[in-house]
Order: C-alpha cells, then sequence, then structure tokens
C-alpha cells in the first residue's frame, strides 16, 4: 500500500523547501515519487528536485479536478506500476484548490493500492492575511481543507502578528493541527508526525470532499466545474511586511520594504457569491526556454523591476533557471517584494515562468531581453 501524501500551499508559501526537508531528514531510504501539478507553460520546480535525484511527473496545466482528473489517475497508476514507491509526494498548483486535489485522490482509491495518508496546506505567516483578503476562494480553500497548516517563515514574525495569523486562520479551519515552530527550529520528524495525526476532523473532512465530488462532480467531455464569470475589483490590501525567505541555502538575497504605495497589486475578488471559478479564469501566466546567457547585473535588473512594481501585470510568482555569461547558471525565486538570485544545476535550457493577473507579456519578453 503505497502512501500518498498532498502538500499544498499558495504561490511562494514554500512547499518545495519543506518536501526537501521532509526527504533529507524523514524519508531517508524510501522510494519517494513527488507527483508535480504545476500552473504554467513551462514547469520550473522539477529542475530544482531532479538535483536530489527524486523522480518527478510534471503536468503543467491548471485545475488538477477538471482538466487532470483522467491524467492523474493515469499517471498515478503509471508511477505505482514503474516505480513502486512507498510514498507518493503531491505538491499541487500554487494556485489549485486542495479540496480539487483530495476528491482526485479518492477518485482512483478503488483502481490503485494507495493510502491518502495525508493532506497538509503551507501557509506564508507573512502574507496570510494579504492572499486572504484578495485571493480567498482559492488560498481559504487550502486552509479549510487541510488537516494539518504548517506555517512558514514564523522566524521573522512578532509573537502579536503570529497569534493574528493564527486568529485568521482559526475564523476558517479551527480543527486543524497547526505548526507554528520554525523550520530550521524542528526536526523533520515532529512536522511528519503533525500532518499524520489521525483525529476525528480528518474522517469529516474525507467525508465531505467525498460527498461533495458524489453530488457536485460529475464531469462529463466539457470542463464542468460550475464556472462562471466575476467581477473584479483592484484593490490593494497589502500587509506591509516583507521578509526574507526561508531557505536552506546559500545565496544572494534581495529583500524589498513597500512603501505606503506598494505596487505588488491584487485582485480581490468579490466573493459575496457562491460562483466557483477554475485557476485559469483568474490567474495566468507567461512561460518561455531560452539559451540565453545572462550576465548578474542583467538577471538582477529584470527581477528587481519584476518584484516591485505593477508595470509587468500582477505579479505573484516567478521562477527561473537560466545560464549566466560566467559559465554557470542562476536560479530565481519571486514572490511580491521579494526575490533571490542563486547558483545552481544547469538544466537542458533556460526556463522561466511567471504567474500572476493581467500580465504584459510584450513587456515581459522585452524584460528579459527576449
Amino acid at each position: 500500500m503505497t502512501k500518498i501524501d498532498i502538500i499544498s500551499g499558495f504561490l511562494g508559501a514554500g512547499k518545495t523547501t519543506l518536501i526537501k526537508k521532509l526527504i533529507k531528514e524523514v524519508f531517508e531510504g524510501q522510494k519517494i515519487v513527488l507527483i508535480e501539478n504545476e500552473f504554467g507553460e513551462i514547469g520550473i520546480d522539477g529542475g530544482f528536485l531532479k538535483e536530489a535525484g527524486i523522480n518527478v511527473t510534471e503536468m503543467n496545466s491548471g485545475c488538477i479536478c477538471c482538466s487532470l482528473v483522467g491524467d492523474f489517475g493515469k499517471a498515478l497508476s503509471e508511477v505505482l506500476k514503474t516505480y513502486a514507491p512507498d510514498r507518493v509526494i503531491i505538491e499541487p498548483s500554487g494556485v489549485g484548490k486542495l479540496s480539487d486535489v483530495i476528491k482526485a485522490v479518492q477518485g482512483v482509491e478503488s483502481d490503485v493500492e494507495i493510502e491518502l495518508n495525508s493532506f497538509t496546506a503551507v501557509v506564508d505567516a507573512n502574507k496570510c492575511k494579504m492572499y486572504m483578503k484578495n485571493f480567498g476562494e482559492f488560498f481559504n480553500n487550502q486552509i479549510e481543507s487541510a488537516k494539518t497548516i504548517i506555517l512558514s517563515r514564523t522566524q521573522n514574525i512578532s509573537d502579536e502578528k503570529l497569534e493574528t495569523v493564527l486568529n485568521m486562520i482559526k475564523e476558517h479551519n479551527d480543527k486543524a493541527v497547526i505548526v507554528t515552530t520554525p523550520w530550521d527550529d524542528i526536526e523533520g520528524a515532529a512536522i511528519l508526525n503533525a500532518m499524520e495525526q489521525k483525529n476525528t476532523f480528518e474522517e469529516e473532512l474525507l467525508k465531505s470532499h467525498h460527498e461533495d465530488h458524489h453530488h457536485h462532480h460529475e464531469h462529463d467531455e466539457n470542463c464542468e466545474c460550475g464556472c462562471h464569470d466575476h467581477d473584479h475589483e483592484h484593490h490593494h490590501d497589502h500587509d506591509h511586511e516583507h521578509h526574507d525567505h526561508d531557505h536552506d541555502h546559500d545565496h544572494d538575497h534581495h529583500h524589498h520594504e513597500h512603501d505606503e504605495n506598494c505596487e505588488c497589486g491584487c485582485h480581490n475578488h468579490d466573493h459575496d457569491h457562491h460562483h466557483h471559478h477554475h485557476a485559469d479564469e483568474v490567474f495566468t501566466s507567461w512561460g518561455k526556454e531560452t539559451p540565453r546567457k545572462y550576465t548578474k547585473e542583467e538577471l538582477e535588473a529584470a527581477v528587481s523591476k519584476l518584484a516591485n512594481g505593477e508595470e509587468y501585470g500582477i505579479i505573484l510568482r516567478a521562477k527561473g533557471i537560466l545560464p549566466a555569461a560566467e559559465g554557470e547558471w542562476f536560479h530565481f525565486d519571486l514572490v511580491p517584494g521579494e526575490y533571490e538570485i542563486r547558483r545552481g544545476a544547469a538544466d537542458y535550457t533556460g526556463r522561466l515562468c511567471v504567474i500572476g493577473t493581467n500580465l504584459n507579456e510584450d513587456e515581459l519578453q522585452k524584460l528579459f531581453l527576449l
């Protein structure tokens, strides 16, 4: 029986960092397969994780429930047949709904020998308030559907702010196990223990997801997740406290404070209705493959502009693996107001991906000198 662990989290929450920590500290010696459901045309994280020797099946599409429900079952069966893993970690897209991923796993349970072992949401404590208010439909779904909630970057915030974040989370889910200890201070085994705790809430959640799936997700050939047109209100409601990323490697890191006229920009969707949207209705992605070599100054200038303005759209996440003019490779990683550039392993070609809303693709092309 293969264990299935779903580790969800909004864009830039730290899912990949957590998975690396668990693989290094807890899953050593186990046969692990990671299945990524990456939103965007070009998958980037797979390259990061291949460095650790992990098998990655990238499924570059939107909603796992709709567009990938068939492929997901096939992919999972193939993974089990090919690798006979002890454990499969599913890392959904940052803009995916955890409830949809749980339903997708439940949809194939009768066909393959699997056990849904854990379903977790990673939440950036620094950006919880901002994302909850501006992208509630997607962000809150992950919190509401999780058995365990693991807060990232808690080392960077005050006790008072942490308490505020906990209260906001508990308004949406007061039964989940919540991990608040900074990741550098806690062993992976303790995190896994929190993820695997059995409780009545887990049974209630799984039952509700199953009933939801049965009553509302009888899919025909068309995509039928109840998508509706919706009005967008542009609303800047930011928590002006941005801090360093939680990474386990050395890198060139840059931290940018936002002024009163915060420009990282987010949509505030009208959630006083019961419409359900696909990620690709709300978020868009732009990705390119390129052999172009970048100097550190060129890449620094491009990524800095991307992190701190709206000229290129409302940017929520960007990643890239690009060749350096000096003969090495750059890996960059970005969320609103923060970015890092570090040296990393080469890939088969340079790749970059930007996710957000109202992306200006022509300007992005110019920004990266393409």
